[in-house]
This record gives C-alpha cells, sequence and structure tokens, in this order.
C-alpha cells in the first residue's frame, strides 16, 4: 500500500500546469495524474491547468484561487525536461498572472524530470512500472526470452542541455533494470529515431527489445516514435507514465522542495 503524503498546508493550493494537447487522450492522463496527487494530498487542493489548446490556464487559475480567498499557491509542471516550457512558458505563465492583478506569493517547483544530475528513484520505478506491465501483458518479462534492450523514447528538443537529462535517465534506467542497455529516441527534433534507436540495439546484440516511454500522456509525438520502434521490431511497448502511483509521489515530493521566482513581481508591491 503507497503510503499517504502529507504537503505543509502553508504552500497552499498545488497548481498542476500540463503541456496541453488537441489530443483528448492527453487530457485524460493528465486528469488521472490530477486524481492520483489528490489520493495523495487530500487535505489541500489540487487544480490542473494548461499551457496551451486547452484550459484553464495557470493565470487563470491562480486568480481563480485568490479570489476564493487562498493566500498562497505553487505551480509544479508536469513535465519531463526543463527546455523550453520549463524555462520560460511556466515563469511566463505566473508574470501573466502578476499583470492581471495576482498579488498572493506562488512558488514554482523543478520538473519532474532529473533536476541537478539526479534522476528521481520514483520517475525510474514509475517508468518501470510500465515497461513491466507492458512486457507482462506480451508475456516476456519473466519468460525463456526476456527484453535485452530497451528504447527509452521521448519527444524531442532542440535543448542540448534537455537532451542531456533524458540520456541521463536512460543510463539510470539501464541500471535498476539490471545493466540492460537503454538507447534514447525521439520523436522529432533530435535522432535518434525509434527506429534507429532499434537497429543500434540490434547491432549491438539485442533480439528482444522494449520500448519504454518518457512521456506523461499519450499523443502524435508519442505514437510517431513508438509506432517506428514496433516497426522495426521492438516487441514491448509501454504506456506514457499517467497516473502512476510513483509519479503522482514525484508531484508531491518536488511540490515540497518549490520556491518563489526571484523576479516575483509580489515582493516589488
Amino acid at each position: 500500500m503507497t503510503p499517504r503524503l502529507w504537503f505543509p498546508s502553508a504552500a497552499g493550493p498545488l497548481v498542476l500546469v500540463a503541456h496541453g494537447s488537441r489530443d483528448p487522450r492527453a487530457a485524460r492522463a493528465n486528469e488521472a495524474l490530477a486524481a492520483a496527487v489528490r489520493r495523495l494530498h487530500p487535505r489541500g487542493q489540487v487544480r490542473l491547468s494548461f499551457l496551451d489548446h486547452t484550459g484553464p490556464r495557470p493565470a487563470e487559475t491562480l486568480l481563480d484561487l485568490e479570489a476564493s480567498g487562498e493566500r498562497r499557491a505553487t505551480l509544479v509542471p508536469l513535465l519531463l525536461t526543463s527546455a523550453y516550457h520549463g524555462r520560460v512558458d511556466i515563469p511566463a505563465a505566473l508574470m501573466d498572472a502578476r499583470a492581471a492583478g495576482l498579488r498572493m506569493p506562488v512558488s514554482i517547483s523543478d520538473v519532474l524530470g532529473p533536476v541537478g544530475g539526479m534522476t528521481s528513484p520514483l520517475l525510474l520505478a514509475a517508468l518501470r512500472r510500465r515497461l513491466a506491465a507492458a512486457s507482462a501483458a506480451a508475456g516476456v518479462w519473466s519468460s525463456a526470452a526476456p527484453l535485452d534492450g530497451v528504447v527509452l523514447a521521448a519527444a524531442g528538443t532542440r535543448d542540448a542541455t534537455a537532451r542531456e537529462t533524458v540520456s541521463a535517465v536512460a543510463a539510470s534506467l539501464s541500471t535498476v533494470l539490471g545493466g540492460v542497455p537503454c538507447q534514447v529516441a525521439y520523436a522529432s527534433a533530435a535522432a535518434p529515431t525509434g527506429a534507429e534507436a532499434v537497429a543500434d540495439l540490434r547491432a549491438c546484440g539485442a533480439r528482444h527489445i522494449g520500448v519504454a516511454s518518457y512521456f506523461l500522456a499519450p499523443g502524435l509525438l508519442h505514437e510517431a516514435v513508438v509506432t517506428e520502434a514496433r516497426s522495426a521490431g521492438a516487441v514491448v511497448v509501454a504506456e506514457p507514465l499517467g497516473g502512476a502511483p510513483e509519479l503522482a509521489r514525484l508531484v508531491l515530493a518536488r511540490s515540497a522542495t518549490a520556491r518563489e521566482p526571484v523576479c516575483d513581481l509580489a515582493k516589488a508591491a
């Protein structure tokens, strides 16, 4: 049984900030994660917001919370890298709220991916859970022909630093899987593709290759990279992380170390 985690009441409501997508499956996956966080955080509000494509937006949610009498809040980016969306869009959402009149203090947490070169064991446990479930369904997790190679499928970014964190997750996942080789693949903006990653693993001797989905939700990018990997011979494809209980615990862990931005206009008021 997963222990309940209690979040300090002084930090106020949690505003989870997802990327957003036109694909309704993405919203359902984000809602599943928000619901999992609420189960672990029953004494406080947990709101879900989106940067793009759908609403509510983070600024709208913050203003609504303040109008309802809340005195502070914490933004938690539901992002796996601190690329453009994490570095620019999240702080900009807070500035939009300030421009619309928000006065209460707001803290912003780190993203769910690696921070300071460290990958959370909770993130790795969530990846392993999804991969194990897919492998068991395919009958290969404990069979005579277990996985001997794994592709970590990610969305892709032109941000080299962000790509380094994805590579770090792949290396850590390889370790928790007992040394099974783990190769990154991207849906866009960077190489290798899903098919290229499978070919690289095959060239190193792997024959039973699985795909771990470094995605929070399904959508076109997830489909693109895993379809390529399947076409090249991957035998197992894990679902996106969605509402994995370990990921919900990671959201709370990140929120507990959130900080108010140095440039927050509330400090200058």
